[in-house]
């Protein structure tokens, strides 16, 4: 449902099903923003957000979803470098509009 709503927007979406995906995804492709859940097979989505944050050179912002809003959970994820959190269930209105902040696209 986020693919579909974020491309309805105009974005071009690549999706992974595991943390697995989605680091190879991050290995081959270089994207503007990356959206994580935390509770993924293979890979968490903390570990995705470290790799991004430290092992590509760039500047990527990265939101992270989570069904947990455990304050230890949210700090984790903020203290790795996560430049936003979303906790569920969110509206998808509420998604792209935080997108559009990150990207600058208001």
């Amino acid at each position: 449902m986020l693919s579909y709503r974020l491309q309805k927007e105009g974005y071009t979406v690549l999706t992974a099903s595991d943390g697995k995906q989605a680091l190879e995804c991050l290995r081959t492709n270089i994207p503007d923003l990356v959206i994580t859940d935390l509770m993924m097979p293979y890979h968490s989505g903390l570990e995705v957000l470290e790799y991004v944050k430290k092992s590509l050179n760039t500047r990527i912002p990265v939101l992270v979803l989570s069904a947990s809003g455990q304050e230890q959970t949210v700090l984790k994820a903020f203290s790795l470098g996560a430049d936003d959190f979303a906790l569920k269930p969110f509206s998808p209105n509420e998604l792209v509009s935080r997108v559009r902040r990150h990207l600058g696209n208001s």
